[in-house]
Protein backbone atom coordinates (compact mmCIF):
# COMPACT_ATOMS: atom_id res chain seq x y z
CA UNK A 1 0.00 0.00 0.00
CA UNK A 2 1.20 3.26 -1.27
CA UNK A 3 1.18 6.20 1.27
CA UNK A 4 0.17 9.55 -0.53
CA UNK A 5 1.23 12.34 1.47
CA UNK A 6 5.03 13.55 0.14
CA UNK A 7 6.67 16.72 1.69
CA UNK A 8 7.42 19.69 -0.91
CA UNK A 9 10.25 20.62 -2.20
CA UNK A 10 9.75 24.00 -0.52
CA UNK A 11 9.03 22.26 2.73
CA UNK A 12 12.27 20.23 2.97
CA UNK A 13 14.39 23.27 1.96
CA UNK A 14 13.00 25.38 4.88
CA UNK A 15 13.16 22.48 7.40
CA UNK A 16 17.16 22.08 6.37
CA UNK A 17 17.51 26.13 6.67
CA UNK A 18 15.53 25.52 9.94
CA UNK A 19 17.98 22.69 11.43
CA UNK A 20 21.04 24.10 10.11
CA UNK A 21 20.30 27.66 12.00
CA UNK A 22 20.38 25.77 15.30
CA UNK A 23 23.81 25.14 14.88
CA UNK A 24 25.21 21.65 16.25
CA UNK A 25 27.23 18.88 14.66
CA UNK A 26 24.96 18.24 11.79
CA UNK A 27 24.75 22.13 10.67
CA UNK A 28 27.38 21.59 8.31
CA UNK A 29 25.88 18.67 6.07
CA UNK A 30 22.33 20.93 6.75
CA UNK A 31 23.77 24.02 5.05
CA UNK A 32 25.04 22.12 1.83
CA UNK A 33 22.00 19.43 2.23
CA UNK A 34 19.87 23.09 1.64
CA UNK A 35 21.67 24.19 -0.95
CA UNK A 36 21.57 21.05 -2.66
CA UNK A 37 17.70 20.62 -2.20
CA UNK A 38 17.32 24.03 -3.93
CA UNK A 39 19.11 23.06 -7.09
CA UNK A 40 16.90 20.04 -7.11
CA UNK A 41 13.72 21.94 -6.82
CA UNK A 42 15.03 23.96 -10.03
CA UNK A 43 16.09 20.65 -12.06
CA UNK A 44 12.08 19.11 -11.20
CA UNK A 45 10.33 22.88 -11.66
CA UNK A 46 11.74 22.63 -15.46
CA UNK A 47 10.11 19.50 -16.19
CA UNK A 48 6.40 20.56 -15.88
CA UNK A 49 7.15 21.74 -19.25
CA UNK A 50 5.58 19.24 -20.99
CA UNK A 51 4.83 15.29 -19.39
CA UNK A 52 7.07 12.89 -18.80
CA UNK A 53 7.77 9.75 -21.24
CA UNK A 54 8.09 7.48 -18.53
CA UNK A 55 12.11 6.18 -20.67
CA UNK A 56 14.95 8.38 -19.20
CA UNK A 57 16.84 7.69 -22.83
CA UNK A 58 13.95 10.24 -24.61
CA UNK A 59 13.34 12.14 -21.46
CA UNK A 60 17.53 12.73 -21.19
CA UNK A 61 17.63 15.93 -22.96
CA UNK A 62 15.66 18.14 -20.41
CA UNK A 63 17.29 15.61 -17.19
CA UNK A 64 20.71 17.13 -18.60
CA UNK A 65 19.71 21.20 -19.26
CA UNK A 66 18.70 21.05 -15.47
CA UNK A 67 21.35 18.67 -14.18
CA UNK A 68 24.52 20.76 -15.47
CA UNK A 69 23.27 23.71 -13.42
CA UNK A 70 23.38 21.19 -9.86
CA UNK A 71 26.80 20.48 -10.96
CA UNK A 72 28.11 24.12 -11.14
CA UNK A 73 25.52 24.51 -7.46
CA UNK A 74 28.15 21.93 -6.22
CA UNK A 75 31.22 23.04 -7.73
CA UNK A 76 30.88 26.11 -6.27
CA UNK A 77 29.41 25.44 -2.72
CA UNK A 78 29.53 21.49 -1.82
CA UNK A 79 32.33 19.95 0.66
CA UNK A 80 35.60 19.20 -0.71
CA UNK A 81 35.15 15.74 -1.38
CA UNK A 82 32.22 16.36 -3.74
CA UNK A 83 33.56 19.87 -5.85
CA UNK A 84 36.65 17.95 -7.39
CA UNK A 85 34.19 14.97 -8.60
CA UNK A 86 32.10 18.16 -10.04
CA UNK A 87 34.44 20.09 -12.16
CA UNK A 88 35.17 16.53 -13.28
CA UNK A 89 32.39 15.92 -14.40
CA UNK A 90 31.41 19.51 -16.19
CA UNK A 91 34.82 18.64 -18.31
CA UNK A 92 33.15 15.93 -19.67
CA UNK A 93 31.07 15.41 -22.73
CA UNK A 94 27.17 15.82 -22.35
CA UNK A 95 27.30 11.69 -23.88
CA UNK A 96 29.53 10.09 -21.27
CA UNK A 97 27.67 12.07 -18.33
CA UNK A 98 24.23 10.74 -19.99
CA UNK A 99 26.20 7.10 -20.01
CA UNK A 100 26.35 7.66 -16.47
CA UNK A 101 23.16 8.70 -15.72
CA UNK A 102 21.59 5.93 -17.74
CA UNK A 103 23.73 3.27 -15.93
CA UNK A 104 22.98 4.41 -12.86
CA UNK A 105 19.30 4.48 -13.40
CA UNK A 106 19.24 0.76 -14.54
CA UNK A 107 21.99 -0.13 -11.41
CA UNK A 108 21.50 1.86 -8.82
CA UNK A 109 24.52 2.73 -6.49
CA UNK A 110 24.48 5.30 -3.76
CA UNK A 111 28.29 5.60 -3.84
CA UNK A 112 26.93 7.08 -6.66
CA UNK A 113 26.26 10.76 -5.71
CA UNK A 114 25.34 12.96 -9.16
CA UNK A 115 23.18 10.51 -10.92
CA UNK A 116 21.42 9.86 -7.21
CA UNK A 117 21.11 14.00 -6.99
CA UNK A 118 19.70 14.65 -10.34
CA UNK A 119 17.64 11.58 -11.00
CA UNK A 120 15.77 11.83 -7.62
CA UNK A 121 13.45 15.32 -9.00
CA UNK A 122 13.11 13.18 -12.33
CA UNK A 123 12.18 10.06 -10.56
CA UNK A 124 9.64 12.00 -8.31
CA UNK A 125 8.07 14.03 -11.37
CA UNK A 126 7.59 10.62 -13.02
CA UNK A 127 5.42 9.44 -9.65
CA UNK A 128 3.81 12.54 -9.56
CA UNK A 129 2.68 12.57 -13.22
CA UNK A 130 1.34 9.05 -12.26
CA UNK A 131 4.07 7.73 -15.09
CA UNK A 132 5.58 4.07 -14.40
CA UNK A 133 9.46 4.02 -15.45
CA UNK A 134 9.31 1.83 -19.12
CA UNK A 135 12.77 1.23 -18.59
CA UNK A 136 13.35 0.08 -15.04
CA UNK A 137 12.66 -3.80 -14.02
CA UNK A 138 9.48 -3.59 -11.49
CA UNK A 139 9.85 -4.64 -7.71
CA UNK A 140 9.93 -8.28 -6.64
CA UNK A 141 10.02 -7.80 -3.19
CA UNK A 142 8.22 -5.97 -0.32
CA UNK A 143 11.47 -3.75 0.79
CA UNK A 144 11.39 -2.34 -2.70
CA UNK A 145 9.99 0.69 -3.76
CA UNK A 146 6.75 -0.92 -5.60
CA UNK A 147 6.75 2.46 -8.12
CA UNK A 148 10.48 2.47 -9.22
CA UNK A 149 11.74 -0.54 -7.08
CA UNK A 150 14.37 1.47 -5.17
CA UNK A 151 15.97 0.97 -1.75
CA UNK A 152 14.95 2.61 0.94
CA UNK A 153 16.40 5.60 1.82
CA UNK A 154 14.30 5.66 5.74
CA UNK A 155 11.77 4.51 7.47
CA UNK A 156 8.78 7.24 8.76
CA UNK A 157 6.83 5.89 11.94
CA UNK A 158 3.39 7.24 11.75
CA UNK A 159 1.09 9.29 14.03
CA UNK A 160 -1.44 7.00 16.34
CA UNK A 161 -4.35 5.98 14.68
CA UNK A 162 -2.50 6.26 11.54
CA UNK A 163 -2.48 2.62 10.33
CA UNK A 164 -2.82 1.19 7.48
CA UNK A 165 -5.47 -1.36 6.48
CA UNK A 166 -2.43 -3.90 6.86
CA UNK A 167 -2.54 -2.87 10.31
CA UNK A 168 1.22 -1.51 9.81
CA UNK A 169 2.06 1.95 11.04
CA UNK A 170 4.93 1.83 9.32
CA UNK A 171 6.16 3.80 6.04
CA UNK A 172 9.40 2.99 3.91
CA UNK A 173 10.68 6.19 1.54
CA UNK A 174 12.16 5.33 -1.31
CA UNK A 175 15.59 6.66 -2.40
CA UNK A 176 14.93 7.39 -5.80
CA UNK A 177 11.46 8.52 -6.57
CA UNK A 178 10.45 8.98 -2.87
CA UNK A 179 7.42 7.29 -2.78
CA UNK A 180 6.59 5.86 0.43
CA UNK A 181 4.60 2.75 1.07
CA UNK A 182 3.75 0.33 4.00
CA UNK A 183 5.90 -2.09 5.43
CA UNK A 184 5.94 -3.93 8.77
CA UNK A 185 7.67 -2.62 12.13
CA UNK A 186 9.05 -5.60 13.15
CA UNK A 187 10.84 -6.79 10.02
CA UNK A 188 14.20 -5.90 8.67
CA UNK A 189 14.05 -3.93 5.55
CA UNK A 190 17.31 -5.65 3.95
CA UNK A 191 17.21 -9.30 4.64
CA UNK A 192 13.61 -9.81 6.19
CA UNK A 193 14.98 -10.94 9.50
CA UNK A 194 11.38 -11.22 11.64
CA UNK A 195 12.82 -12.26 15.11
CA UNK A 196 12.52 -9.52 17.48
CA UNK A 197 15.66 -10.72 19.28
CA UNK A 198 17.48 -10.17 16.25
CA UNK A 199 15.88 -6.58 16.07
CA UNK A 200 17.59 -3.19 17.62
CA UNK A 201 16.24 -0.40 17.87
CA UNK A 202 18.67 2.48 19.18
CA UNK A 203 17.82 6.19 20.70
CA UNK A 204 19.82 9.75 21.42
CA UNK A 205 18.62 11.96 23.91
CA UNK A 206 20.00 14.47 21.24
CA UNK A 207 17.10 13.09 18.55
CA UNK A 208 14.28 11.80 20.49
CA UNK A 209 11.80 11.64 17.48
CA UNK A 210 14.93 9.91 15.37
CA UNK A 211 15.58 6.19 16.20
CA UNK A 212 18.31 3.44 14.62
CA UNK A 213 16.77 0.26 13.57
CA UNK A 214 19.58 -2.02 13.15
CA UNK A 215 19.20 -5.78 12.35
CA UNK A 216 22.04 -8.10 14.22
CA UNK A 217 21.62 -10.67 11.12
CA UNK A 218 22.69 -9.08 8.52
CA UNK A 219 24.22 -5.80 10.42
CA UNK A 220 22.37 -3.41 8.04
CA UNK A 221 20.83 -0.45 9.31
CA UNK A 222 18.31 2.27 8.11
CA UNK A 223 16.74 5.75 10.54
CA UNK A 224 13.00 6.08 11.74
CA UNK A 225 11.51 9.71 12.06
CA UNK A 226 8.61 9.07 14.29
CA UNK A 227 5.99 11.43 13.37
CA UNK A 228 4.36 10.85 16.38
CA UNK A 229 7.19 12.13 18.54
CA UNK A 230 7.45 15.61 16.44
CA UNK A 231 5.01 15.94 13.59
CA UNK A 232 7.15 18.64 12.06
CA UNK A 233 9.64 16.82 11.22
CA UNK A 234 10.78 16.70 7.24
CA UNK A 235 11.86 13.20 7.26
CA UNK A 236 14.32 13.41 4.33
CA UNK A 237 15.87 16.34 6.07
CA UNK A 238 15.46 15.07 9.51
CA UNK A 239 17.64 12.18 8.77
CA UNK A 240 20.69 13.86 7.61
CA UNK A 241 20.32 16.02 10.58
CA UNK A 242 20.58 12.54 13.02
CA UNK A 243 24.25 12.27 11.20
CA UNK A 244 25.91 11.40 14.65
CA UNK A 245 23.85 8.03 14.80
CA UNK A 246 25.19 7.05 11.08
CA UNK A 247 28.82 7.86 12.88
CA UNK A 248 27.37 5.53 16.06
CA UNK A 249 26.65 2.60 14.03
CA UNK A 250 29.70 2.21 11.64
CA UNK A 251 31.76 2.08 14.73
CA UNK A 252 29.49 -0.72 16.09
CA UNK A 253 29.96 -2.63 12.76
CA UNK A 254 26.46 -1.55 10.90
CA UNK A 255 25.89 -0.99 7.25
CA UNK A 256 23.51 1.54 6.06
CA UNK A 257 20.85 0.10 3.51
CA UNK A 258 21.32 3.47 1.42
CA UNK A 259 23.48 6.66 1.74
CA UNK A 260 21.94 9.69 1.66
CA UNK A 261 22.90 12.83 -0.14
CA UNK A 262 25.44 13.72 2.28
CA UNK A 263 27.27 10.31 2.06
CA UNK A 264 26.19 8.85 5.13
Amino acid sequence: MMARVRDSWDRRILRAEQLAATGGPSAPLLTFYGRLLRSQKDVYDTFHRRPPSGSLERDLPLVMERGSALLHEVAHHGPDRLVGEARTLLEMTNSAISNQLLTYWSAPSDRQFFPKAILQPYAQWLVDAGVTPSDRAPAQAANRCPRCAGAPQLSILETAGAASAEGSSRLLLCAMCLTQWSFRRVLCPHCGEEDERRLGYFQSPAFEHLRLDACHSCHRYLKSVDLGRLGLAVPLVDEVAGAPLDLWAREHGYEKIELNLVGL
